[in-house]
């Protein structure tokens, strides 16, 4: 959808539709980052019933949702405590551990503090029966594989890694090293083996459509003359952090050395900042006159929810 088609129409709910229509998102992917970014940041439980009238206006039917929900519990995704005939869901305990360390790159603007040391993982010992998690949990935190048997991060903040290696128990089964490039050319060399191969430009053409997409609810969000209901910016909210989200399962917090000049993750970041910061107050709001759990309506929010973005 263009910016044009919004300013022209102004309707929220059609642009909601539409961009979930376009989109063709997993409900389950939904149902994580409704975890994530609400219900972590207000006690941390939902009602089934609640979770259903959250998402359901996202195109998702009360039997696709409860289906998802179902397979989550299955996966340790969610953990399930039942009440009478109704059913309460958390994140599970490493569902709540892999959350925290996604809030360190969604919430805060990790790119700016990229620096020209990189972090290499060489997994020679994990087991194969672990492989394949291993990498995924490693991807999730941006690395990537830089040559066979090698995965990368050009940061040399290993905290979030170090947690995944102790929560894997393979704190003695990887190699972790930090390295720099030593000269101009080898610098070159490897920006040109990185945006080859990991796909730099595609990545940055899906920031700037999110950029595109979404700058004309900048406008409505800043005229106040034209408010959105808070069922409504509860729902872009939903939207914009799972839409982020996606796109930084792709990014690799490169040096701003190794990025095209005027890189639109950084344009992308400050859009869903400022969206973001707009849309807070109301939609906690929505949340917690809405939304059920254990003992009544959701909690007040987090204090820690006030240093997102900023």
């Amino acid at each position: 959808m263009s910016n044009q088609a919004i300013s022209q129409s102004c309707d929220i709910q059609q642009f909601i539709a539409t961009r979930c229509s376009e989109k063709n998102y997993s409900c389950r992917s939904v149902i994580i980052t409704v975890f994530g970014d609400t219900v972590s940041q207000h006690g941390g439980w939902i009602w089934l019933g609640s979770l259903i009238e959250a998402i359901q206006p996202l195109g998702f039917s009360e039997r696709l949702i409860r289906t998802s929900v179902f397979r989550l519990v299955q996966d340790d995704w969610l953990q399930v405590e039942k009440i009478g005939r109704k059913s309460y869901y958390a994140f599970t305990e490493s569902a709540s551990q892999q959350y925290r360390k996604a809030a360190r790159r969604i919430y805060s603007n990790t790119s700016t503090n990229a620096s020209d040391g990189w972090l290499l993982v060489f997994p020679s010992f994990v087991p194969e029966s672990q492989m394949q998690s291993f990498k995924r949990q490693l991807r999730w935190l941006g690395f990537s594989s830089l040559a066979s048997g090698t995965l990368a991060h050009p940061s040399i903040d290993h905290t979030s890694l170090q947690e995944t290696l102790e929560e894997m128990n393979l704190t003695n089964e990887v190699i972790v090293m930090q390295s720099q490039t030593l000269d101009t050319q080898s610098e070159a060399n490897l920006k040109y083996l990185v945006q080859e191969r990991w796909d730099v430009s595609e990545l940055e053409q899906q920031y700037q459509s999110l950029v595109e997409d979404y700058s004309a609810l900048q406008l409505l969000q800043a005229n106040r003359q034209n408010k959105l209901d808070a069922e409504k910016q509860f729902l872009l909210r939903t939207l914009l952090v799972h839409e982020y989200r996606r796109l930084l399962l792709k990014d690799h917090e490169l040096p701003k050395s190794m990025l095209p000049e005027n890189w639109a993750g950084d344009a992308a970041y400050e859009l869903t900042k400022a969206l973001y910061r707009g849309l807070a107050e109301i939609s906690c709001r929505y949340i917690e006159s809405t939304f059920q759990h254990q003992s009544g309506l959701l909690q007040n929010v987090e204090p820690s929810f006030n240093s997102r973005f900023k």
